[in-house]
């Protein structure tokens, strides 16, 4: 079982004015809750405090926190962000991906500088969807963290080097050797980043699969990531383990299984 650990050109950053169709209704046109669909606002006070009650802790996977279960309505919500262009949820999203985020460090939160690194998009992706979800995250999670007193930033270390098939359907072993090897870190741009603590984000973890891989690719480029946090977790929560400490300099975290 592979252990875990993102082109001359960085990937296209999409304009904070690239919105998609949905995205400008958003803004323009008031909207049900995308959570529970009632109300008159994109978000509920029931679905904002569902989305932020949880208790952030480890998933299943030990080194990967989590800020809620994936299920209505926080499904829902993170689904309407991803692929309806409601980018207004990027902020109350991005608020419960930094609670994951302190969750995962710790009392090691404070200690660095952070680097948020997100789950890369395909070029496809954003172009289908007009904006790129999980950096649009990283980015409101990076800005709640600040506003709590922490130097955080995020960068889109990480992009792909191949095509990988679709992961649906797929076991968890086969996920892992669909991904393997399918991302690098992208030549240079992390240099001026030296010295920051990495976290990989992510909307959804399930497997912890394509986080495994990303995990690798900021290893091999000698920038271990020290934890992972994501908005959801399709996988059960087990506050009970305390995680261990992962990704230190020249770490392995383990693949989930």
């Amino acid at each position: 079982m592979p252990p875990i650990a993102f082109p001359a050109r960085p990937q296209p950053v999409p304009s904070p004015f690239a919105y998609s169709l949905g995205g400008l209704l958003d803004l323009l046109l008031p909207a049900r809750c995308a959570g529970c669909g009632t109300g008159r606002s994109q978000l509920c006070p029931a679905c904002r405090h569902a989305l932020t009650a949880a208790r952030p802790g480890p998933t299943a996977l030990p080194w990967v926190h989590a800020a809620a279960r994936y299920a209505d309505p926080v499904r829902q919500l993170l689904i309407a962000h991803k692929e309806r262009g409601a980018l207004r949820l990027a902020d109350p999203l991005g608020e419960a991906l930094a609670q994951a985020v302190r969750s995962a460090l710790g009392p090691r939160a404070g200690q660095a500088p952070l680097l948020l690194v997100p789950m890369p998009s395909t070029r496809a992706a954003v172009r289908a969807r007009g904006h790129d979800p999980t950096l649009r995250l990283a980015g409101a999670a990076a800005r709640a963290l600040r506003r709590a007193g922490l130097d955080a930033r995020a960068a889109p270390l990480l992009r792909h080097v191949r095509p990988v098939a679709d992961q649906s359907g797929l076991s968890a072993p086969e996920r892992r050797r669909n991904l393997h090897g399918a991302l690098t870190v992208l030549p240079r741009a992390h240099r001026r980043l030296t010295g920051r603590q990495p976290v990989l984000v992510d909307d959804l973890v399930t497997t912890g699969a394509s986080l495994a891989e990303a995990a690798r690719a900021l290893a091999a480029a000698g920038l271990p990531p020290r934890a992972a946090a994501t908005v959801a977790a399709a996988v059960p929560h087990r506050p009970d383990r305390t995680p261990p400490a992962c990704g230190g300099r020249g770490g392995r975290l383990s693949p989930g299984r």
